[in-house]
């Protein structure tokens, strides 16, 4: 098992209840996550950038 440092970035113009389990749905196409945080917001894309640990 290794652990890779990953950047992603999700769509915001889904539902934002959906936000979280859009996020770890991403996050599991890489790996299995083990930690995620949102680190930046570009409003005029409507995108969001994730910054994840994940294990393989």
């Amino acid at each position: 098992m290794t652990t890779h440092f990953i950047t992603a970035e999700i769509d915001l113009k889904e539902h934002p209840l959906t936000l979280k389990k859009d996020i770890e749905e991403r996050l599991n196409q890489e790996g299995k996550p083990l930690r995620w945080a949102i680190t930046n917001v570009y409003k005029s894309e409507q995108k969001a950038q994730v910054e994840a640990i994940v294990t393989k």
